[in-house]
């Protein structure tokens, strides 16, 4: 599939991007992308670099290394070579006295460096801005979106089955998986724009690991491979019968991610109880699912779901113990965690075409995690998915 971001999307990226800004900030006059996401999305190139976007004039991709294959697969208008960013500062003459960054990214030596040679004295941030534009898929956009559903639904809906066998270890399922993924499409990685998570998969465990502490701000759990590797699989953890099968992962097509969880039992039925909660988790998809419609807010949508639920279900709904987290769904794209999030302080209106991952899921005690979790476009008839329609707990090997 051809994933050359086009000229005219690239133009409509920066075009959106500015009007936002003046919209959101009036006064403002310079900002500076660094983050290889952001360069990817406004350029259509992943390089050492830095893009520098003037209110009133062109922008300008700076590249340190690779110049030649920035030029090589970038329709950007501009595109110049820079050595250091001194090279990049004999181009502006008359700074402004703010600069807008990614304040969620840029490290503090980065930006001390930057400032050397462009001495601007105040910085804000332009995080919430370039992640609203973003939150918005093209046409092209989602191609690339709905193609990685179709990989995402076939791998966990009919592929994973057929890969579980008693006595395989957590970690020999994951390499199986991954391998899968990436022979059916996957780019072979997810991204995350969260401080400090690293992702290669996702997260996958077999019975009570999924319920282990973790610190990333999600409802399962992971034992993982270490303390140093802790989301990944146990390599002591052997699927044996009666186990939950718990599969959390990302898939991507042309740096465009979906968000999947499937579930599957394995050797025997779970308890009823896990089964009954595990269906109303797909009630409470479906019920979410309906309400991503343009102009209703992601905030509203959350108090009014989570508000209808009943306190006994509230326990472990989201998380286990004191873990449980506070959303419900969140955007998805060049990442896995993209705004908008189907939770409090969320309350711009949805906008046809964001898409979201939706994600009710609830921890059962000596069971695991139950639950399910799909990507959906945002229509005018409500979300629609394009990760396959398996409701999970899908029975395995009896």
């Amino acid at each position: 599939m051809e994933s050359r971001v086009p000229a005219p999307e690239l133009q409509d990226r920066m075009r959106r991007f500015k009007d936002r800004m003046s919209s959101k900030h009036p006064d403002w006059e310079f900002a500076v992308i660094f983050g290889n996401v952001n360069l990817y999305y406004f350029t259509g190139t992943m390089q050492d670099s830095m893009l520098c976007i003037p209110r009133d004039d062109e922008p300008v991709l700076w590249v340190r290394k690779s110049y030649e294959r920035a030029c090589d697969e970038s329709d950007f208008p501009r595109i110049e070579k820079m050595g250091s960013f001194r090279d990049a500062a004999r181009e502006y003459k008359h700074l402004p006295d703010m600069v807008f960054l990614e304040t969620e990214l840029v490290p503090l030596a980065l930006y001390q460096r930057f400032t050397k040679h462009f001495p601007i004295p105040k910085v804000t941030s332009l995080d919430r801005e370039v992640g609203m534009v973003r939150s918005i898929k093209s046409q092209f956009e989602l191609t690339l979106l709905k193609k990685s559903g179709e990989i995402h639904a076939h791998v966990l809906e009919d592929s994973v089955p057929d890969m579980l066998s008693e006595g395989m270890s957590e970690t020999e399922f994951a390499g199986k998986l991954y391998a899968r993924l990436v022979d059916e499409g996957h780019h072979g990685i997810a991204r995350f724009g969260m401080f400090n998570t690293e992702m290669l998969l996702g997260q996958i465990g077999f019975g009570e690991n999924t319920l282990y502490p973790t610190y990333f701000d999600g409802p399962g759990g992971s034992r993982g491979i270490c303390p140093a590797v802790p989301l990944l699989g146990d390599r002591n953890r052997k699927l044996k019968k009666g186990d939950l099968v718990f599969v959390d992962v990302g898939c991507g097509v042309g740096g465009y991610h979906t968000d999947k969880t499937m579930t599957y039992m394995f050797g025997s039925e779970l308890p009823k109880e896990a089964i009954e909660h595990h269906h109303r988790c797909v009630e409470i998809q479906n019920s979410l699912a309906s309400l991503l419609v343009p102009g209703n807010i992601p905030s509203e949508i959350y108090r009014t779901v989570m508000g209808g639920l009943e306190e006994s279900f509230l326990q472990n709904f989201m998380g286990y113990k004191d873990r449980r987290v506070k959303f419900l769904g969140h955007g998805v794209g060049l990442q896995v965690d993209e705004v908008p999030v189907i939770a409090e302080g969320f309350d711009e209106p949805l906008i046809e075409n964001m898409v979201l991952a939706l994600e009710p899921k609830k921890g059962i005690p000596h069971v695991g995690m139950v639950g399910i979790e799909n990507t959906f476009v945002v229509t005018k008839q409500g979300g629609i998915c394009i990760t396959g329609n398996n409701p999970g707990l899908i029975p395995v090997g009896y």
